[in-house]
């Protein structure tokens, strides 16, 4: 079994009760090991029903996934089970048992009583630790390479380094989240980002950026770091210099992520690497400021609603569906001196999704049951996605020395995966099917 995640925004059934949903409704004695290619709750966010349906086999990840899964789960237990210590504690304990880390590269023994079975991750760029599965079926002579993408990362994001494409692939899976879609590339999108900050202050209100605590929370310091770096003494208004610019990370889970980020240096690549040892610190700067108590957080909250203070919020969730950053919202979003900027996917039936199609015109979200007024400015600057784009989905599958016979067009909008469907076909001749 490949990943066990969460449903998000529209995939969640109205008039059905969450956890009826959420409980694993399908067979498991027969499913030898769990594979999981990344932490991101819609990945992994099912495993303890996965485990409390009676799942005992190998949860299979790479070296940092080891590390990470148990942070999130532990955040989706108190969340979603139970907030008693006794019980998460012994939940982790089992996970922790059954995690098998492998190190990129390295192909594993799959035990099963039909032929053999091997898996091998290799980086996806995605998040640190995010790996695509690739498979390699022994059946009665008969061998195929299966490839499951799990979520791809674009070029060059900061701490990761670049995916590269297997050798081999039968069959391919690949997710499609922006299969109809191009990313600025990251020169385009930090200049975006400063230009927004610049602009952004100089009415004195507040910059909220509603990011993923892993991954998305971290790639945004390190470049504002560098924009604070090379900016220096200089002045980002009037009366504000780069480096009196506070940064604020709302997010207890982030911060835990973010710590556990930095424990795992020697997984960075080159050019975080480099920066360290410029004596630079690009997760742990002088200007960040972290809340990690609730009351801390609504304290925080008031201030800025209540002040011409300017900062930028990093807050949770990213799609808005929950977390801290509602609260942010509701207080900041009717305040024409605020700004929203998003820097992910936002998926339908997310209150982030309403919020990017109706701001424009002063509309309004419904956010914890309240009508919110939508005055803020809202920004959204695409390359910040963690995923890979429609380009970088189509040179993954053209720079296989063996390409798919068949491939299943997966996680994504229907109009994303019909336009990734569109461009394989005009170079490649597999059998493209959308579930």
């Amino acid at each position: 079994m490949v990943d066990c995640g969460l449903f998000q925004g529209a995939e969640v059934s109205e008039g059905v009760d969450e956890f009826e949903q959420l409980k694993i409704d399908f067979p498991i004695h027969h499913i030898k090991a769990l594979v999981v290619t990344h932490v991101h709750i819609d990945h992994v966010g099912r495993i303890p029903y996965l485990l409390a349906a009676g799942f005992k086999g190998p949860i299979i990840c790479s070296k940092a996934s080891a590390v990470l899964l148990p942070l999130v789960l532990e955040d989706a237990l108190k969340i979603g089970f139970t907030r008693n210590k006794t019980l998460i504690k012994q939940f982790l304990k089992q996970i922790q048992s059954q995690i098998v880390a492998l190190p990129y590269k390295k192909w594993h023994l799959i035990n099963t009583k039909k032929g053999t079975l091997n898996v091998k991750l290799k980086n996806a760029g995605h998040i640190l630790g995010s790996a695509y599965a690739e498979f390699a079926i022994t059946q009665a002579k008969h061998k195929q390479r299966v490839v499951f993408s799990g979520d791809l990362g674009p070029p060059y994001t900061p701490l990761l380094s670049t995916p590269k494409s297997p050798y081999r692939a039968d069959t391919l899976v690949i997710e499609s989240t922006y299969g109809d879609k191009l990313h600025e590339n990251r020169r385009l999108r930090l200049k975006r980002l400063e230009s927004v900050i610049v602009s952004a202050l100089k009415d004195q209100g507040v910059i909220l950026i509603p990011a993923f605590s892993i991954g998305r929370t971290q790639e945004l310091l390190y470049e504002i770091e560098s924009l604070i770096t090379k900016g220096s003494t200089k002045k980002v208004t009037k009366n504000l210099k780069w480096q009196d610019l506070e940064i604020i990370v709302d997010s207890p889970l982030a911060s835990k992520f973010t710590n556990a980020y930095r424990q795992l240096k020697p997984m960075w690549d080159k050019e975080a690497k480099s920066r360290l040892k410029g004596a630079r610190h690009p997760l742990n700067f002088e200007q960040l400021l972290t809340v990690n108590d609730h009351k801390t957080h609504l304290q925080t909250v008031s201030y800025l609603a209540k002040t011409a203070r300017p900062a930028i919020v990093i807050a949770a969730s990213g799609m808005c569906t929950g977390g801290r950053v509602v609260n942010y919202l509701k207080a900041l979003l009717p305040n024409k001196r605020t700004d929203i900027l998003f820097v992910g996917y936002q998926a339908q039936g997310t209150a982030g999704r309403a919020i990017q199609k109706y701001g424009p015109s002063n509309g309004y979200v419904d956010l914890d049951g309240e009508r919110i007024a939508i005055n803020a400015q809202i920004h959204t600057i695409g390359g910040y996605s963690a995923h890979a784009d429609q380009f970088d989905l189509l040179k993954f599958v053209k720079r296989m020395r063996y390409q798919p016979k068949k491939i299943h067009i997966v996680h994504g909008d229907n109009d994303a995966k019909l336009a990734l469907k569109k461009k394989l076909i005009a170079f490649c001749k597999a059998n493209i099917i959308i579930p």
